[in-house]
C-alpha cells in the first residue's frame, strides 16, 4: 500500500508531501538569512531578505514541532493498537479525522490484500457500496457519544463496523464480517426484488431479483426511480438497464433511517396501467374500518365468484363469523382483536366455498385501511365437515339402532297381543274393526322402524338372488299408480343382464322412493327413466369418496327432468332428516334409507344433478356369481318351506327380559301345545338347566339383555345339552350376534317385531 505504514513502527524517512514541504520552506528560509552576507545589496534590501528569512525559519520550527507531535501521536496509536488488537481476527485501523491511515493489523492486511488506498473509506470500497456515506455518520456520532456501530447489508453478507474516538483526535476502526446470509431466509433468496437504503437514499444492498429486474447494480435512489421522493402503494417507474420499468413498491422501516423496498412488475394494458394489488397471485381485499370494501384483485373476485366488489360490505360477501362483521373489523384496526385471522364462508350460491381471512393494518395516504388475505380453505373444512358428518352419523346410527330395538320390543307386545285378542273375536264383533286398526297401525309403525334400521345399517335383510328385469316389470304397475298422470314412466333394459344377490323387498323400498322423489320434483310433469345396464369395470372408480372396485356391475339409473339439486345441497342429501320439501312433505329418512339398503347390500348410490335440468340417481350392484352347494341347497329349502307345519308336543325354555314380550310369547306358544319354560334372564336359564331330569328341546332367547347376552348363555347351555335347538329373536338385525352365529348349531333367528304365527311356526319348524 503506498503512502502508508505497512508495520507498526512510524517512519521517520521524508516519505510524506507534508514532510516535503517543510524541508523546502526550511532552505528557502536559510537562503535568505545567508544571501545578503554573500551577496552585495542595500542594506534595506539585506535588512528585508533577513527578516523574511528568519520568519520562514520561525515557520518551519512550528511545522516541525507539530509534526513530530502527530508523528507521537501515531507512534502512541501504533503502540496502543500493538498492545491491544494486533492479534484480534477482525481488521482494525487507526485513522486521522480524515481517515488517512496512520496504522493496521495483520488481519487488515490479509482482508483486504491487493487494495491500493492509504484511507480507510478506499479501503472499504471493495465491501460497501458508498463507503464515504457510512463512516461519516459513524465518525459524527463517535464525536458525540464517543463510539458507533452499525451493520450492513451486503451482497456476501453483514458487515459490522463499530468506531471508537481517542484521546489523541485519532480514530479506532473495527470491520468485523458476520457471515454469508443463509441460504432459503435471506432477502437474497427472495423472489421478490428488493433494496436496502440507507439513511441518505444511498442503496447498501440488492437481492439478486432486483439486480435481475434492474440489470445492474444500482448506488442510490435518485439513480434508480425516475421521481422522488418514493411512494408506497403506488405505481413508481425505475430505470432499467433495458429502459423504464412499471413497479408498485412496498416500504418497510428497519429503524436508525434504514428501510427495505419491496417492488413488483406491474402490467400495462391498452386502457392504462393496472396496480400490482390486481395481478398478485393472492386473493386480497382493502377493506375500511367500518366495512366497506375498497379494492379487490382478480384472484380475489375469482375466489368470492364476484365481478366487482368496491363499495360492497366485508359482511356481504362472506358469513359465519358468529359476532357483528364490523366489531371484527374494528378490533383489528385498533389493534386490540386477539385473533386475527378467521374461517369464514363465502356468500355465493353456485357452490360451498369456505376462506381463511387475515387481516393488516395498513396506512394509505394518512388512511388506515385493513389488508384483507384469503386463504382458500374449502378442502380443510370439507375434510372437517366429513369427519363431524361421521361422527354425527355414527352417533346417530348408534341411536337409531337403540330406538329401534326398544320400538321393536313394544311394536312386538303391541301386535302379539292383538294376535291373541283377534282368535277370540270374529268379523262380527263390533270390537273387530278396532283390533284391525291396531294391528294395521303397528304394521306401519314397524315399516318406519325398519327405515331407522335401514338408515343405520342394521337392518336384517333377506337377499335372494334377483333378476333386474323381473323385479322392475313386476313393480311397474305400482310404480305407474305412484307417479300419477302429468308424469310418464319409461323403462329401458340391457339386453345382456346378469342377476343380483339382493332383499326384493328393500329393493323396491328404494326405487319407489327414488320415483316419489323425481315426481316430486316435475310439479308441471315430465318423464321418468328408468334403466337397467351391465357395466365392467376394467379399473376402480373413484367418485364421491367412494371406490368402486373393478369388476362386472348391474346399474339402475332414475333419472327425471325435474328442477335438479344445488351443488351446496347435493353433498347433504343421503344425510338422515334432511329434506329439500316443505315441512309436512317429507321426512328426510328417505333416502337415507335407500343408501343403507344399498351400502348394506354391498352396491353404491350416486347422484348427479343440474338446475332446472334434472337429477339422476345411479345404484351399482355387483353381479351375482352362484356357487354349486347354493344351488343344490336351494331346492331343498324351497321344498321345505312348502311343507305344512304341524304343531304339537315339546318343551321350549323362553328368555326374555322384556316381561310383555315374554307373556305375549309364552301364551302363543301355550296355545299351540307347547310347555314354556320363562326365565327373564341369561343366569335364571342356566340355574333352570341344573335339573338333569329337566327336558328341553328348543331355546328361544333373546339376543342382548342386561348381564350374559344370548349367544353366550346358549354356548354355555349346549355344552350339557348338544341337540338342543334355538331360536334367537331380537329388536337388533342379524347382525347383532357379531361373530357369534357361526359357533351356534342348530339355531335360527327371527326378528322382532313378529306376530303370532311367524313365532309358532317357526319353533315349530326347529322342532321337526
Amino acid at each position: 500500500m503506498s503512502g502508508r505504514p505497512t508495520s507498526f513502527a512510524p517512519s521517520l524517512k521524508i516519505q510524506t508531501p507534508e514532510q516535503a514541504r517543510l524541508a523546502a520552506t526550511f532552505l528557502i528560509a536559510l537562503l535568505l538569512v545567508a544571501s545578503p552576507a554573500v551577496l552585495p545589496m542595500p542594506d534595506w534590501i539585506s535588512r528585508a531578505l533577513l527578516a523574511v528569512g528568519l520568519t520562514l525559519a520561525g515557520v518551519s520550527a512550528m511545522i516541525f514541532v507539530q509534526t513530530r507531535i502527530r508523528q507521537g501521536a501515531r507512534s502512541m496509536a501504533s503502540e496502543l493498537l500493538t498492545g491491544f488488537i494486533d492479534k484480534d481476527a477482525s481488521p482494525s485501523f487507526v485513522t486521522d479525522e480524515e481517515g488517512v491511515i496512520h496504522a493496521c493489523n495483520s488481519a487488515s492486511l490479509r482482508r483486504f490484500e491487493g487494495s491500493e488506498s492509504d484511507t480507510i473509506s478506499g479501503m472499504l470500497r471493495s465491501v460497501l457500496a458508498n463507503p464515504s456515506a457510512v463512516l461519516f455518520r459513524l465518525q459524527s456520532r463517535a464525536r458525540l457519544e464517543g463510539s458507533a456501530r452499525d451493520e450492513i447489508v451486503t451482497r456476501r453478507g453483514n458487515v459490522r463496523i463499530a468506531v471508537h474516538e481517542m484521546a489523541n483526535g485519532s480514530y479506532l476502526w473495527r470491520v468485523e464480517d458476520m457471515g454469508e446470509r443463509p441460504a432459503g431466509k435471506s432477502s437474497d433468496a427472495s423472489p421478490v426484488p428488493m433494496i436496502s437504503l440507507g439513511r441518505t437514499g444511498a442503496v447498501l444492498f440488492m437481492n439478486e431479483a432486483a439486480r435481475s429486474l434492474i440489470g445492474e447494480r444500482v448506488k442510490s435512489t435518485d439513480r434508480l426511480f425516475t421521481s422522488l421522493p418514493i411512494m408506497p402503494g403506488r405505481v413508481n417507474t425505475i430505470l432499467a438497464k433495458t429502459g423504464p420499468v412499471d413497479v408498485l413498491v412496498s416500504e418497510h422501516s428497519r429503524g436508525q433511517g434504514r428501510s427495505e423496498i419491496y417492488f413488483m412488475k406491474a402490467d400495462v394494458a391498452d386502457s392504462g396501467p393496472q396496480t400490482g394489488f390486481e395481478t398478485l397471485p393472492v386473493p386480497l381485499l382493502k377493506v375500511r374500518p367500518a366495512g366497506e370494501v375498497v379494492a379487490v384483485n382478480r384472484m380475489a373476485m375469482r375466489l368470492l365468484g364476484i365481478e366487482q366488489a368496491e363499495g360492497v360490505q366485508l359482511g356481504q360477501l362472506m358469513e359465519g363469523l358468529g359476532r357483528p362483521m364490523n366489531d371484527w373489523l374494528q378490533e383489528t384496526s385498533k389493534g386490540l382483536a386477539p385473533h386475527k385471522s378467521e374461517f369464514l364462508r363465502v356468500s355465493r350460491d353456485d357452490k360451498e366455498v369456505f376462506v381463511q381471512v387475515t387481516l393488516t393494518r395498513v396506512v394509505e395516504e394518512g388512511e388506515t385501511l385493513l389488508m384483507a388475505v384469503l386463504n382458500d380453505a374449502t378442502e380443510l373444512k370439507t375434510l372437517e365437515a366429513q369427519f363431524v358428518q361421521s361422527q354425527k352419523m355414527q352417533a346417530i346410527g348408534q341411536l337409531a339402532g337403540g330406538v329401534a330395538h326398544d320400538f321393536n320390543n313394544l311394536l312386538t307386545a303391541i301386535s302379539g297381543h292383538c294376535d291373541l285378542l283377534l282368535l277370540r273375536h270374529d268379523q262380527g264383533d263390533q270390537d273387530y274393526g278396532d283390533l284391525i286398526q291396531i294391528h294395521e297401525n303397528a304394521n306401519r309403525a314397524a315399516a318406519l322402524v325398519s327405515q331407522l334400521l335401514a338408515f343405520s345399517r342394521k337392518q336384517t335383510l333377506l337377499p335372494e338372488v334377483l333378476d333386474v328385469r323381473e323385479t322392475l316389470s313386476d313393480l311397474t304397475h305400482l310404480l305407474n299408480r305412484l307417479v300419477g298422470e302429468k308424469v310418464s314412466l319409461t323403462l329401458s333394459h340391457d339386453p345382456v343382464m346378469r342377476s343380483i344377490r339382493a332383499d326384493k323387498r328393500q329393493l323396491e323400498q328404494v326405487l319407489m322412493n327414488l320415483v316419489v322423489n323425481a315426481r316430486d320434483a316435475m310439479p308441471h310433469g315430465g318423464e321418468i327413466r328408468i334403466e337397467s345396464e351391465m357395466v365392467a369395470l376394467d379399473t376402480a372408480l373413484e367418485r364421491d369418496r367412494a371406490v368402486v372396485p373393478p369388476g362386472e356391475w348391474v346399474t339402475i339409473t332414475v333419472s327425471d327432468e325435474g328442477t335438479g339439486i344445488s351443488p351446496d345441497k347435493l353433498q347433504k342429501v343421503f344425510e338422515p332428516f334432511y329434506t329439500t320439501k316443505r315441512t309436512g312433505e317429507g321426512t328426510g329418512l328417505g333416502l337415507s334409507t335407500a343408501y343403507g339398503i344399498i351400502k348394506q347390500t354391498g352396491g353404491f348410490i350416486f347422484v348427479d344433478s343440474v338446475l332446472n335440468q334434472g337429477t339422476k340417481f345411479t345404484l351399482y350392484f355387483p353381479v351375482y356369481r352362484s356357487d354349486a352347494s347354493e344351488a343344490v341347497a336351494a331346492p331343498k329349502a324351497e321344498k321345505k318351506a312348502k311343507a305344512p307345519v304341524q304343531h304339537g308336543e315339546g318343551v321350549v325354555l323362553l328368555v326374555e327380559d322384556e316381561a310383555p314380550v315374554r307373556a305375549f310369547a309364552s301364551r302363543a306358544l301355550r296355545m299351540r301345545g307347547y310347555t314354556v319354560l320363562e326365565a327373564e334372564s341369561a343366569e335364571d336359564a342356566l340355574q333352570t338347566l341344573e335339573d338333569p331330569n329337566l327336558n328341553v328341546d328348543v331355546f328361544v332367547t333373546d339376543v342382548i339383555m342386561p348381564g350374559m347376552d344370548g349367544p353366550t348363555w346358549v354356548r354355555e347351555a349346549l355344552k350339557t345339552r348338544p341337540g338342543t335347538k334355538v331360536v334367537f329373536v331380537s329388536g337388533y338385525s342379524e347382525g347383532a350376534f357379531g361373530d357369534a352365529e357361526p359357533d351356534v348349531p342348530n339355531s335360527v333367528f327371527l326378528a322382532k317385531p313378529f306376530s303370532l304365527s311367524q313365532l309358532t311356526e317357526t319353533v315349530q319348524e326347529q322342532m321337526q
